[in-house]
């Protein structure tokens, strides 16, 4: 790993996916905020689809802070541990109570519930605000080591581990690039290596090619 200059390196898949929106379609940092919660050990694709009733019925922080369980429950019953997750919005509402309140900062993000550091660093990305972190979602958890940029499968030791190896400036947007590439082309079987912008310096494909 020490080896190879990855802040050099890694600026092709910057600039392969630089600014590209999240695949949550949302419209504004409340809707964000609540499908980042929902989309947990869920797909984008799902959340997306319950979204637009989701969003009609709650429109706004202060919509979401009167609500009642069952009318949650009634929208979201088909999402993964929505239980939990209703528990959390409400939470949530009743902490930040208006959108003008969502915070923009990572320490105040984690501290609320249903959000963790890959959750708080999606949000800051997606708000344009400097990033603390970097994105490590279950593609990167796969790609990053295929890449050889950092080892094992812990999230928080595979972002350090990054963090430690790429500048800052580039933080807010490696972890949605490696993201992107994870979805697209360094799927979990047949990798599309030969298309691949990191295939020079990609572990697997120097030992697979």
């Amino acid at each position: 790993m020490a080896s190879i200059n990855w802040q050099k390196e890694i600026q092709p898949l910057i600039k392969k996916y630089k600014g590209k929106k999240h695949p949550l379609d949302y419209n504004s940092p409340y809707e964000l905020l609540v499908m980042v919660v929902l989309s947990a050990q869920d797909s984008d694709r799902h959340i997306n689809q319950l979204a637009p009733d989701f969003f009609s019925t709650f429109p706004n922080l202060a919509a979401l802070a009167k609500a009642d369980t069952e009318s949650i429950f009634a929208i979201i019953s088909k999402v993964r541990n929505f239980g939990n997750k209703t528990k959390w919005l409400l939470a949530l509402a009743s902490t930040i109570k208006e959108d003008k309140n969502i915070p923009t900062t990572l320490e105040e993000l984690t501290a609320l519930p249903g959000i963790g550091r890959k959750s708080a660093n999606v949000i800051l990305r997606e708000m344009g605000k400097k990033a603390e972190g970097i994105i490590v979602d279950l593609h990167v958890v796969r790609v990053a080591p295929r890449l050889g940029i950092a080892t094992g499968t812990d999230p928080k030791k595979l972002e350090k581990q990054m963090m430690e190896v790429l500048d800052q400036k580039d933080w807010g947007e490696v972890g949605m690039a490696i993201s992107f590439l994870g979805r697209e082309i360094c799927r979990p079987t047949n990798p599309k290596c030969k298309e691949c912008v990191m295939n020079k310096v990609c572990a697997y494909y120097k030992e697979n090619a």
